[in-house]
């Protein structure tokens, strides 16, 4: 493990925090200096806490009176800016947004400052969060830390660049379609799409019946201890689960001896996948049997998810464009607007047709995991796209190039967690997706863990 405080997880900082080996303030200052140094050109950040500094004091003192709030307590952190934070404008990438400040976080973030984490900005997102490459109008192109002249992924762009940068190590994401999981995946590190419901979210976002926030950390043991802040019930999301609090890394390091796990290759079709992808997913799957695990080809009997995230999206993305002055909408990204013009004759009857099959696909799904403890699929179907190459035929780029391994899991609402497991020729992160029964995310953090430890993949670091 790296000895640079930036390098370093979350529990890793902790326990130097409880020996008073380092402080808060001290783990702040190689963040900081590693932004100004390569922040220029990742370009992870739409906007800066000024009072970040005052933050990681408060935090040491606690720690030094031994009083920390929780085990993230002074931990450098970051919130995509989809989401609210009090006092800063929510512009989600987009040049449509008001810039007026938010006057309450939204619930994860309430939850991340209830622990204690030291929030140092709000990370960039492709607008509205509509789509994977990782650019927007707003704040520009969001370069991957390991190549600059690829994507880190999207629409939690910022998210995924700033972890694998070492800008702290606590990064909120959001996923409605892979929005966590794919920058995840593409910038080598850890990205956990919890069970909807688990983190209460308010405001609802564009995408809001199968949209979550979630961790995207470094390792997955920092995802649990986050989700452990993050998942707490707030009464503004009426559609948040009412459990107590826990502390998800228990059980964590309990391995999947006895587990069975199927290695799902459909989706209700046929999802691309390169050589390299193959390559992951086989080195993956033969972790888990070494681990002990029963692996064995299966696929849910599912039906086709294109049709059904398809038009779901598409129907978002029409209404979210008929809330906008005819000014406003020349301002969007052209291919949001392109997705929602095929839409505009989408009726209700449409609509209770997906949603009557997106609850088919949850059923499906559920009757396979009383088989299956776990399953794990590709999270990309290549490695990181060019940065800087145009979206061209989004409709077709969202079943073949950007999310056709991730949107399912937002369908049928389960856990799904993606984990490094190795480089491509190109010498590019690739990551595997670990998914369990909806509400098993215990179990889903449990398979991932188990596959990390397995796996040893390397970590992504600056020079």
């Amino acid at each position: 493990m790296s000895t640079d405080p930036a390098l370093l997880p979350a529990h890793a900082l902790a326990a130097l925090y409880a020996r008073r080996a380092l402080s808060p303030v001290e783990a702040l200052k190689p963040v900081l200096e590693r932004i100004a140094r390569y922040n220029p050109w990742v370009n992870a950040f739409a906007v800066m806490n000024p009072r970040v500094a005052q933050a990681a004091g408060e935090s040491e003192a606690r720690w030094m009176a031994g009083r920390p709030l929780s085990p993230i307590d002074g931990v450098p952190a970051t919130v995509k800016d989809l989401l609210d934070m009090a006092g800063f404008p929510t512009r989600r990438g987009s040049r449509t947004t008001p810039t007026t400040p938010a006057s309450h976080d939204a619930p994860a973030v309430l939850g991340l400052k209830a622990a204690g984490a030291v929030i140092i900005g709000k990370t960039t997102t492709t607008e509205f969060g509509w789509k994977s490459p990782g650019d927007c109008p707003l704040h520009g192109i969001t370069r991957n830390p390991w190549n600059q002249a690829r994507t880190p992924g999207g629409s939690s762009s910022g998210a995924g660049a700033a972890a694998a940068a070492g800008f702290g190590a606590l990064h909120i994401g959001t996923d409605a379609g892979g929005s966590i999981r794919i920058p995840a995946a593409w910038c080598g590190v850890v990205g956990f799409k919890p069970s909807f419901g688990r983190v209460p979210q308010w405001p609802l976002g564009a995408f809001a019946n199968v949209a979550v926030a979630g961790p995207m950390t470094r390792d997955v043991r920092d995802a649990a201890l986050m989700f452990g802040a993050m998942a707490r019930h707030d009464l503004r999301d009426p559609f948040c689960l009412p459990d107590a609090a826990r502390d998800w890394t228990a059980g964590l390091d309990a391995g999947v001896a006895g587990l069975r796990v199927a290695v799902v290759r459909r989706m209700g079709f046929a999802p691309p996948l390169d050589e390299a992808g193959e390559v992951a997913l086989q080195r993956a799957a033969q972790a888990l049997r070494e681990a002990g695990a029963t692996v064995e080809e299966a696929s849910p009997e599912l039906p086709d998810a294109r049709a059904i995230f398809g038009r779901i999206w598409g129907v978002a993305l029409t209404r979210l464009s008929a809330t906008l002055t005819e000014e406003q909408r020349a301002l969007l990204d052209a291919g949001m607007l392109d997705v929602a013009a095929r839409e505009a004759g989408f009726t209700a009857t449409d609509m209770m047709a997906a949603e009557a099959l997106r609850i088919e696909a949850a059923h499906a799904t559920a009757l396979f995991h009383q088989r299956y403890d776990l399953a794990i699929a590709p999270t990309t179907p290549t490695g990181a796209l060019l940065a800087d190459a145009p979206t061209v035929d989004a409709d077709r780029a969202l079943h073949e190039s950007w999310a056709p391994w991730t949107f399912t899991a937002n369908l049928t609402r389960q856990p799904a967690i993606t984990v490094p497991v190795g480089l491509d020729p190109d010498g590019m992160p690739r990551g595997v997706q670990v998914m369990a029964a909806l509400y098993h995310d215990d179990l889903a953090l449990r398979g991932a863990y188990a596959l990390e430890q397995a796996a040893q993949a390397p970590s992504p670091a600056l020079a």
